[in-house]
């Protein structure tokens, strides 16, 4: 969405992200966690979270069912709804990556147009894509919310992966499959993830 007049001029501060992620000691970024509902995108972003944090690292969690009630709280769940819910989360998610924050998002997001938007926003080298991959039946197993029953019996339209597409990542960064990984172990492999790219250390630093 381009700006609505020509008077609107991007304004840059005296202080550049590179002194913002010095001072932090790590490197902004987004792990943007994508998969079916029950898939155990928003318990792997908060068990990394806590991990990381007591490591003394700034991070901080944007989750799907949150921001619908204050950022997207208008938009429904039609593709053209889920369309803008993503955008302007990745807009948000890139502000956050820019005060060298690590942004954990964990949004179904089913439409790979819409994250290939995100990762525009963000930046190719600071998005990082991860598949929380678990099969439907390890999904609607796990359904602490009824929804996936909902949706079979009608009463939730448009819920992905019942009567809504979901398009697979073609190239990750990394693929979690939580039907088979416990939830340690999955951390530990964002954990390995975040350090060989390099953003736990300064700018100039990354190992």
């Amino acid at each position: 969405m381009k700006p609505n007049s020509r008077n609107i001029v991007r304004h840059d501060g005296v202080i550049t992200r590179t002194d913002r992620e010095r001072l932090l000691g790590q490197r902004g970024c987004v792990v943007w966690f994508t998969g079916l509902s029950g898939s155990g995108k928003s318990t792997i972003a908060s068990a990394l979270e806590e991990h990381l944090v007591r490591q003394g690292r700034l991070v901080y969690v944007l989750d799907g069912d949150n921001v619908r009630h204050g950022l997207c709280a208008d938009l429904g769940f039609s593709p053209e709804d889920r369309t803008e819910n993503i955008r302007r989360v990745g807009h948000v998610a890139a502000l956050l990556a820019d005060t060298g924050t690590i942004v954990l998002a964990a949004f179904i997001s089913p439409y790979r147009e819409d994250r290939q938007a995100v990762r525009a926003a963000v930046g190719e080298k600071e998005f990082l894509e991860v598949f929380v991959n678990a099969d439907l039946a390890t999904c609607e197993s796990r359904d602490p919310k009824g929804l996936y029953a909902k949706a079979r019996a009608g009463e939730i339209p448009e819920f992905t992966g019942i009567s809504a597409p979901y398009e697979a990542p073609e190239s990750p960064a990394l693929v979690l499959t939580t039907d088979k990984q416990d939830l340690s172990e999955s951390t530990v492999s964002l954990q390995k993830l975040l350090e060989e790219r390099g953003y736990l250390s300064p700018p100039g630093l990354e190992s």
